[in-house]
């Protein structure tokens, strides 16, 4: 099975005759994604990416929700 994530785009990557790549924060963890997909994305925006590809753009609210949810997830299969 497959997770799509979100994350905070902190940065994007240009270089001629290259995808448009971007680094993004996964509440600490920075990855470099492909941005081929989302033309129109910023940094500060929040992206859903999968298997490397930023797939969607979110709300920051929406996110920040997912990511509250996935700790909570997290904690829940922790040992007591």
């Amino acid at each position: 099975m497959c997770l799509a994530v979100p994350g905070k785009l902190i940065e994007i990557i240009s270089a001629p005759g290259a995808s448009r790549l971007g680094r993004v924060d996964f509440d600490g963890i920075i990855k470099t994604a492909d941005l081929s997909l989302l033309p129109d994305v910023h940094v500060g925006d929040y992206l859903v990416v999968h298997a490397g590809f930023a797939i969607a753009e979110i709300s920051a609210d929406e996110a920040l929700a997912t990511l509250a949810l996935l700790a909570e997830l997290a904690e829940f299969g922790e040992e007591p």
